[in-house]
């Protein structure tokens, strides 16, 4: 048995939904054999998959969105491969509880993260987006590693997505030179492009506090930003605007693509390889995979959705734990999952179904065992 869950947000990490599944699963058959792979898509929880994985945990004080020290963590491995989550620097779980900061909060401190990869000996990084504070479209995060921008009376703009309508010029030639030797993947679960109808302000920034003016206001700043970065830059400036992945995280995929030259990567795929999973795929007969919520957004890149296309692909039966479900039988069907065990189908109640989300894991488990196993 093969379990390749993803966290359940609020409730488990994503080791701590591999410890419960196992447990349910051998009360059910004493003795079965299970591996574990935790994973994750490049959000929230994707430095801890990385050292569950045997990456080592470096941890470093950074700036928060608020600019307020925060304390970060990113994954190396021997061979110099870093893997760098931006939510650990920038991520809506560093804003103070219930106060968002939808035009001021900033990247700075996940520039400072990737100077920390960069000094800790990485050579090439995978850069997972998501889970952000931000819409500042990456400018705080290469601010931190070289780049300037300033205002028209040459002083650098204020922290932030809504400050850079303001921004008159751009300088990429500071940034740390390390940068243009080292491979870095840009791995996300979205493909937004920057600005528009389905850009990263208005698709995300509802999400971070910004209100529909706010979301005009952060659309037209950075529509701005990419006319200043084109004039500093060249063509590609604009044309990086318009490629999947750019509006990713409130546009920290824009900076990576421009600043970084980073190559774009679903998520999933990227950390799939990174964390080991083919080999641990190859020595399976049955996999378990899962998340929080199983819904139409996990079938757009989510982890579960590359586990089960993986596992289809070499031949074999996929099952899925979630905390709720909400989708049919047959959605899960296209997607490889023969079937979904919800912890909401044994605790309706949303709270305490979360509060106790370990226990009830360990029921569904078995319940799984005692369909599929026994």
């Amino acid at each position: 048995m093969l379990i390749a869950a993803d966290k359940f947000k609020g409730s488990l990490t994503a080791v701590e939904v591999a410890e419960h599944v196992t447990a349910g699963l051998r009360r059910a058959v004493p003795g079965l054999a299970v591996s574990a792979v935790p994973v994750a898509d490049g959000g929230d929880g994707t430095t801890q998959a990385a050292v569950a994985a045997g990456f080592a945990p470096h941890r470093v004080q950074v700036t928060g969105p608020t600019g307020t020290p925060v304390t970060a963590t990113f994954a190396l491995r021997a061979d110099g491969t870093a893997v760098v989550e931006m939510a650990e620097a920038s991520g809506l779980q560093h804003l103070p509880e219930g106060v968002f900061a939808p035009l001021t909060a900033t990247t700075y401190g996940t520039g400072e993260l990737l100077l920390a990869a960069l000094d800790a000996g990485a050579t090439s990084i995978v850069f997972g987006v998501g889970g952000s504070a931000t819409t500042d479209g990456g400018a705080g995060m290469l601010a931190a590693l070289g780049a300037r921008f300033l205002d028209a009376d040459g002083e650098p703009v204020a922290p932030g997505g809504g400050p850079l309508r303001d921004l008159a010029t751009a300088d990429l030639s500071g940034l740390d030179p390390r940068l243009a030797k080292t491979a870095i993947v840009l791995a996300s679960d979205v493909d937004n492009l920057l600005t528009g109808p389905k850009g990263a302000p208005a698709v995300y920034g509802p999400q971070k506090g910004a209100s529909e003016e706010d979301v005009a206001t952060l659309d037209a700043a950075l529509a701005h930003y990419a006319e200043v970065l084109a004039g500093a830059v060249g063509p590609r400036a604009a044309e990086h605007a318009l490629a999947p992945g750019a509006g990713a995280a409130g546009g920290i995929g824009y900076g990576a693509l421009v600043g970084l030259d980073a190559a774009f990567r679903p998520g999933i795929d990227v950390m799939l390889d990174v964390l080991g999973f083919a080999p641990a795929l190859a020595k399976a007969t049955f996999v378990i995979t899962g998340e929080g919520s199983l819904d139409t957004q996990t079938l757009h890149g989510k982890a579960p959705a590359g586990v089960a296309a993986a596992a289809r692909a070499a031949g074999l039966d996929v099952v899925a734990v979630c905390g709720r479900l909400q989708l049919p039988q047959e959605a899960l069907a296209a997607a490889g999952i023969r079937r979904a065990y919800a912890l909401t189908d044994l605790e309706p109640d949303p709270a305490r179904c979360m509060a106790e989300a370990g226990p009830l894991l360990e029921r569904a488990a078995e319940w799984l065992a005692r369909d599929f196993l026994v």
